[in-house]
């Protein structure tokens, strides 16, 4: 996921991406654990892209209150 397409979402969009890409990321460790994946890179794309939402939605709370 792009930053441009992070900042293109809304507050609570954001919320619900982060649910989401944690409950695959739950779902992709327990895969990897019983049988390899075709690429575990993935794995950390996707706490790549949790990080990019958590900073995203962390500027968007400071600036609500300034």
């Amino acid at each position: 996921m792009k930053a441009l397409e992070i900042k293109e979402l809304t507050t609570q969009e954001i919320i619900e991406r982060i649910d989401d890409f944690k409950n695959v990321l739950i779902r992709m460790r327990l895969n990897h654990a019983v049988s390899p994946l075709d690429n575990p890179n993935k794995i950390g794309s996707t706490k790549k892209d949790i990080a990019r939402l958590k900073t995203e939605l962390k500027v968007r709370q400071i600036n609500e209150n300034k």
